[in-house]
């Protein structure tokens, strides 16, 4: 293990020595330790002279210099070279660089995976760290992503919080983070109903010996533009009558116990959904099993309020909901599955656990109101402000305000804005979930270690969503559920393109379904490999089993897609292109599979052509592809292979296996997936100059030839590393 990152053993030495000069206690001290722009200056540069100087009244170049004469880094570092105005270049030592990295361990060739791992394929194991320790004080983090609504197909607009969420997750927990996920399903609510109601109508379509065809065409002549007056009376008419006949069979009181597919679900959801909108103003009513009539429109208001009411009157209601719930998270899991994301079922905690399974809403309100009342305004306000929870109009609200008294949250118009809690007619909204839902984590959520309550909540959700959380986030922290140690962060991100800068979607202007999306990817994949192999000899195409092709091109399209979303800063728009991010050159997937299939050719070479550990042959349902043993690993390399840097493509390489650390402690800390993809992008791209400069199996000679095996080595358990904490599978041959 390396104990220290590079950057974090400079910043320590940095520090003490500017204590020295400056008299400074030492952790008062910020030594401003940056990785150099430009090469030609280094590899580091400490930029702490220039604002010290200020503040002590000195002279910035000569405060570098004296902080340069007074820094121990001859074990580290070449000479120190002042520069500018006060900055100090750092470049490090060959011989720092061979020791840094000689120092890590391994457990042999690659990450090795591990199906027992939560499923997750691309798993990081404990021997598998690449000489990256643990922390030493580990954090209780909760990691909300993906929260997709049931009786939904997933689309493309729930790519990015489902994959940013899961790097966020495995990052923290490789670092030694405890980490729960959580799936905030949208599974309560006014909906609710209709997926209930949808539900039921599937069923009794089902019984009336109807296709899901005819209720899509009777869903599209709902919707039809063209569709007179007349006509749209009888199709009332028919339905009504259908449905009031439906009600009288008791055989659908038992509707429940069907199991729909979620195509089905969403269907009868949107059917409803479109019927209530087309009734609701025409006023179209149906004829219960008591004689009694009431308004279609009503029906899926009422079916929420039995649901909310509960009861063994209310059972069969209660058990669709469940066997809508249910088919919704199958499905979202197979889903999770082919994206290789780490969610599991038992992270799904949706809005009905705090509304229907626990009652905390009313709890929270009434804790919200003993907590923060309206504040007496003869008093001087708080100099860091306050929030207020009062009455406005019949509703519950609270209202947030700065230090001068006024509002800290205004709409477009300049009006200030509440968080609504509670409507005046009593009903709770999502923004009520979402305050029980975060007192629950800070409070409540049990971690493995037996401690309750997280100290760092992450919200993984799109940019429109700023607000809400900044309003969350201030009224938890006035609420005191939040003290000044926990950090509640929002981890929003940018909309997902088409190439026409436009929201992606299909040809006929609908959602981008993921499933599609994903058979695509895997399509387009397979294309592209057949297209390299046909470039190859008879014999290597030949030893491409058809289940081994199957398998690579599913880990390259499932890996294209979640790369080219997760190498653009989440903060920004980005534009989905299939032929970018399938690319073999460029910040792409295939680039880095294609870098890491490479360095394994090398190792086969290197070994005589033996397949039974190195090849990906034998590739089946479930199956992984090996990698190479410790065994074979230490006849490679030798016991003992230490590292030599002649060659500047060695050392650039060097140096970049160096940074491993920093790349992933910054992706912890800013929350930023793009910051490691741009860092194996970089180290890929090192090492292909380091592989046309320097000659690896016929180097001059044994040691140059064991130490350019060992930086192959380390490049390729970097890569794969790297690629698992994206959730990216690799493979070993293209």
């Amino acid at each position: 293990m390396t104990p220290d990152s590079v950057i974090d053993l400079l910043r320590r030495r940095f520090a003490a020595a500017i204590a020295r000069v400056t008299g400074q206690p030492v952790d008062a001290v910020d030594p401003q330790i940056r990785p150099a722009g430009d090469p030609r200056f280094g590899d580091y540069q400490c930029n702490a002279a220039m604002g010290l100087a200020k503040s002590l009244g000195a002279k910035p170049r000569e405060l570098a210099q004296r902080i340069a004469n007074a820094v121990e880094l001859a074990d580290v570092a070449d000479p120190l070279e002042r520069a500018g105005p006060g900055f100090i270049n750092i470049r490090l030592s060959a011989r720092f660089l061979a020791e840094y990295l000689g120092r890590i361990e391994g457990s042999g060739f690659g990450v090795q995976e591990s199906a027992a791992s939560e499923g997750a394929k691309a798993s990081v194991s404990e021997g598998d760290r690449v000489g990256i320790p643990t922390i030493a004080t580990p954090q209780r983090v909760v990691v909300d992503y993906s929260s997709p609504n049931i009786a939904k197909e997933m689309h493309v607009g729930h790519v990015r919080s489902t994959i940013i969420g899961d790097v966020l997750a495995r990052v923290l927990r490789f670092l030694g983070h405890e980490v729960i996920r959580q799936n905030h399903v949208g599974d309560w609510g006014t909906a609710i109903g209709m997926v209930v109601a949808g539900l039921w109508y599937i069923e009794s379509r089902i019984r009336r010996g109807e296709r899901e065809a005819d209720v899509a065409a009777r869903l599209a002549k709902l919707g039809a533009p063209h569709l007179t007056a007349d006509a749209l009376e009888q199709l009332g008419r028919d339905i009504c009558r259908e449905w009031s006949e439906d009600l009288r069979n008791e055989e659908l009181d038992r509707f429940a116990e069907l199991d729909v597919t979620l195509d089905q679900l969403e269907l009868g959801y949107r059917f409803v959904q479109k019927l209530c909108e087309v009734a609701e103003p025409r006023g179209w009513s149906v004829t219960n099993r008591d004689g009694t009539s009431e308004k279609l429109a009503d029906i899926p208001r009422k079916v929420t309020r039995m649901l909310q009411q509960g009861g063994p009157a209310n059972e069969p209601e209660r058990q669709a909901w469940k066997r809508a719930r249910q088919i919704s998270l199958r499905y979202c899991q197979g889903i999770y599955d082919r994206l290789g994301v780490l969610l599991r079922p038992e992270d799904a905690c949706g809005e009905s656990f705090y509304q229907y399974e626990s009652d905390r809403l009313g709890p929270v309100l009434t804790e919200l109101r003993e907590k923060l009342p309206p504040r007496d305004r003869s008093r001087p306000a708080p100099p860091d402000g306050w929030v207020e929870l009062r009455d406005d109009q019949g509703a519950v609200c609270l209202f947030f305000y700065d230090g001068r008294g006024q509002p800290r949250f205004r709409d477009r118009a300049g009006k200030e804005l509440p968080l609504l809690i509670r409507k005046s007619d009593g009903a709770y909204l999502y923004g009520t979930t979402d305050l029980a839902a975060m007192r629950y984590r800070l409070k409540e959520i049990r971690f493995p270690d037996g401690l309750c309550g997280g100290n760092r909540l992450i919200y993984v959700t799109g940019a429109p969503q700023k607000l809400h959380f900044a309003m969350l986030f201030a009224a938890g922290r006035a609420a005191g559920w939040a003290g000044p140690g926990v950090k509640l962060e929002h981890v929003s991100f940018g909309q997902v393109l088409g190439e026409d800068r436009k929201l992606l979607r299909t040809r006929t202007g609908g959602a981008v379904k993921l499933a599609e999306l994903l058979d695509e990817a895997e399509a387009r994949a397979a294309r592209l490999l057949e297209e390299k192999l046909a470039a190859e000899d008879a014999d290597y195409r030949a030893s491409f089993s058809v289940d081994e092709k199957r398998e690579i091109a599913r880990r390259i399209g499932i890996g294209a897609v979640k790369y080219a979303d997760l190498a653009r800063d989440r903060n920004s728009d980005y534009v989905f292109s299939w032929d970018s991010m399938l690319a073999l050159q460029g910040n792409t997937a295939p680039y880095l599979l294609y870098a890491y299939a490479r360095i394994r050719s090398i190792y086969r070479k290197a070994s005589g052509g033996r397949s039974s550990a190195l090849s990906s042959a034998a590739v089946g349902e479930g199956s992984t592809l090996p990698p190479a043993g410790a065994d074979q690993r230490s006849t490679l390399l030798g016991d003992v292979a230490p590292i030599v840097l002649r060659d500047p493509t060695e050392r650039a390489l060097a140096l970049r296996l160096a940074r491993l650390r920093e790349a992933i402690d910054a992706v912890a800390g800013e929350l930023l997936p793009h910051i490691l993809c741009g860092y194996l992008y970089d180290l890929a791209a090192d090492f292909m100059r380091f592989y046309e400069a320097c000659p690896v199996l016929d180097a001059p000679d044994e040691a140059t030839r064991r130490s350019r095996l060992r930086l192959c080595d380390l490049t390729a358990r970097t890569l794969r590393l790297g690629l698992g904490l994206l959730g990216i599978e690799t493979i070993e041959r293209m």
